[in-house]
């Protein structure tokens, strides 16, 4: 065979794979697709120096690593905007159409998976990201390249990144359970957690058996000049990935809701889990001009199905014990099946909810569980009761520590700073992803330290050594070495991560971040006053921290000296013609909007979404919108993105 020979072997393996596991029609039996790949082989091995990078051999798995290396997104990643009903899609659709008329949706199923960010340079894949925070995941290339539905090669020059979700097929997941029941191991509770824990196996020969498939949904970084989202599917279709038939562009709003009922109706007969429908503005410039809040897309929602209603009964109200002190009553049920996870337990939120809704031990319930919200009981069905159900009671004292209870209405509240279970929870909720990140100490594991008196604090997780962990069960010396490196990396981590660390009552992750860029670690000596004038903190949240911070000041200092996080760099203000100005930037950009936000701002400019009469200078790209129409019609100054660089004398590449 002649290398000539060997690329044409290739192209002709690789549209057989594409007829078989994309389109599901096969071109020829496994027999002779089998009889080509030997002869594939034969060449490779007689020729390993020849070997093409998109071979089907280079997708076969077996190396095993240690860990996943990090890696950071070209773009990042964001989620999607929740909307639940007619009502609230079409307040979104009203918002996504202050940048014109005339808007059309391209809408999609929403497959329940795990998200993966796909990087080609020059046609070839050569990255593979887990979704991570956004900002940065998993590189997971190995495991990547051994799903069939993944193309090795595509047509494009460049880099272009594909995000897309990996999702298994229900019979698919049946087989892999019963399976495992097999061989003694535990089971997958439903196939978005197979999902997500096939496509993280560290031995990616176990990844290329569990049948992951691919569906991309959108597009990062990319310089192709796709103009329609529409356009963007054609792509997929056109370099080989896996799209999906079930797509439609719809003219208006009237048109997504028919289609979103199309798509729920045949919920149940799709060979995988959906838990609603993707909507997104199909324009990408009307796209560009709607832009991003802090976590969400403008221009793209995702619209739920309604949430799955089974019955039950409460054999029991437990309570559970908070981060901060909250007495949380949790029903104890009848197990039950809801998509194929089993649901034992199920929040009533508080005192109030169980007697406006006349709860009983012992009654029959509906409970509804959408997505990843937590169970819930909806309703009591009054007529199954049979004189033995009991009213629960409010507990007086902390089912942990047996302190006296702080009944405060619908809240009760464990005052006691030393109770385990806020210990515990706050522990818990410190080291989480969101957090310190520091891998290889979750829920069980803390617990089971603090249960042998190994720490007692936040604190002590800084101060652990390698013959406190050796005695806990199933933790070896590879394992020890990676959850002491885990905890040393924690240190020097992001100024946000150690706020929202803290557990603080109403301030998260967003407003950690703003706290952080506004102030870095001053945060924590600023007033009520101040606090209260930043954009998006309300008087309650700012009460919260300021109490927070006076209350555990001790603990706030000493942490910072154990961990030193990193406070942002302070950005160079320079003085210039934008100096104060209030700036929007309308259109599509020749550079990243995040770019030429940072110029505007870096150059003395604050700058906002929208147009008003506060607006000082509007910048404009191509195909600028309405907010050059309400601009004109305002008098406010107009500057092209051309005209902007000349007068700041700056080139953006």
């Amino acid at each position: 065979m002649t290398h000539t020979d060997y690329l044409l072997l290739i192209q002709k393996l690789n549209s057989y794979a594409k007829a078989y596991y994309t389109d599901d029609t096969p071109l020829v039996t496994d027999d002779e697709y089998d009889r080509l790949n030997r002869q594939l082989m034969t060449y490779e091995s007689q020729n390993p120096e020849s070997v093409s990078p998109d071979s089907p051999s280079q997708r076969v798995g077996g190396d095993i690593l240690d860990e996943f290396e990090k890696a950071v997104h070209l773009e990042r990643m964001y989620s999607l905007e929740d909307v639940f009903d007619n009502i609230e899609f079409t307040a979104w659709a009203n918002r996504a159409g202050k940048v014109g008329f005339g808007l059309e949706f391209f809408c999609e199923p929403k497959f329940d998976g795990a998200s993966l960010n796909l990087i080609y340079e020059n046609g070839l894949l050569s990255r593979a990201i887990t979704r991570g925070d956004g900002v940065t995941g998993e590189m997971v290339i190995n495991n990547a390249k051994v799903i069939k539905s993944i193309p090795i090669k595509i047509k494009t020059d460049g880099i272009v990144e594909i995000r897309g979700e990996i999702v298994m097929f229900k019979s698919a997941f049946e087989r892999l359970n019963e399976q495992r029941l097999a061989d003694g191991e535990p089971v997958f509770a439903n196939p978005r957690n197979a999902s997500a824990g096939s496509l993280r196996q560290l031995d990616s020969s176990i990844t290329a058996k569990r049948n992951l498939v691919f569906y991309p949904y959108g597009l990062g970084k990319n310089s192709l000049g796709l103009g329609t989202q529409e356009a963007i599917a054609s792509f997929f279709e056109d370099n080989g990935f896996l799209v999906s038939d079930m797509k439609k562009l719809c003219k208006n709003v009237n048109e997504v809701q028919l289609f979103y009922e199309e798509i729920k109706s045949a919920r149940a007969t799709m060979p995988m889990l959906l838990d609603g429908m993707v909507v997104k503005i199909n324009s990408i410039s009307m796209q560009e001009e709607l832009g991003f809040t802090v976590k969400f897309p403008r221009w793209a929602c995702a619209y739920k199905f309604p949430a799955i209603e089974k019955q039950t009964r409460i054999l029991a109200i437990n309570y559970q014990v908070g981060r901060t002190g909250a007495i949380t009553p949790v029903a104890s049920l009848e197990p039950v099946d809801i998509e194929g996870v089993t649901v034992s337990k199920a929040t009533l939120h508080n005192f109030d909810e169980i007697e406006r809704k006349d709860i009983m031990i012992g009654d029959m319930v509906t409970i509804i569980r959408s997505g990843d919200v937590i169970p819930k009981v909806l309703t009591s069905l009054k007529n199954f009761r049979n004189g033995s159900e009991v009213v629960p009671q409010k507990p007086l004292k902390c089912p942990v520590c047996d302190s006296v209870l702080l009944d405060d209405g619908a809240i009760l509240k464990c005052i006691n700073l030393e109770c385990p279970a806020r210990v515990v929870e706050s522990i818990i909720h410190a080291v989480g992803k969101k957090c310190l990140n520091i891998d290889g100490l979750g829920e069980s594991i803390v617990k089971l330290l603090y249960e042998k008196n190994i720490i007692s604090s936040l604190v002590d997780i800084f101060y652990l050594k390698a013959e406190d962990l050796s005695a806990l069960e199933g933790f070896k010396d590879k394992k020890i070495t990676n959850t002491l490196s885990a905890v040393e990396n924690a240190k020097e981590c992001e100024c946000w991560r150690f706020i929202n660390a803290l557990g603080i009552d109403l301030i998260g992750e967003v407003a950690a971040k703003k706290l952080c860029e506004l102030y870095g670690l001053s945060c924590f000596e600023k007033s009520f006053d101040e606090l209260i004038s930043i954009d998006g903190v309300g008087q309650e949240m700012a009460k919260s921290f300021v109490h927070f911070s006076a209350t555990n000041k001790e603990d706030i200092l000493k942490l910072i000296a154990i961990l030193s996080p990193k406070e942002p760099e302070k950005k160079e203000i320079k003085d210039s013609f934008l100096t104060g100005k209030i700036v929007v930037i309308t259109g599509s950009m020749s550079a990243p909007r995040d770019e030429i936000k940072t110029l505007l701002e870096s150059n003395g400019a604050k700058v906002t979404d929208s147009v008003s009469k506060k607006t000082d200078l509007l910048v404009v790209g191509e195909n600028a919108g309405s907010k050059l129409e309400k601009a004109i019609a305002l008098g406010v100054k107009v500057m092209s993105e051309d005209e902007l660089f000349k007068s700041l004398a700056v080139t953006i590449a």
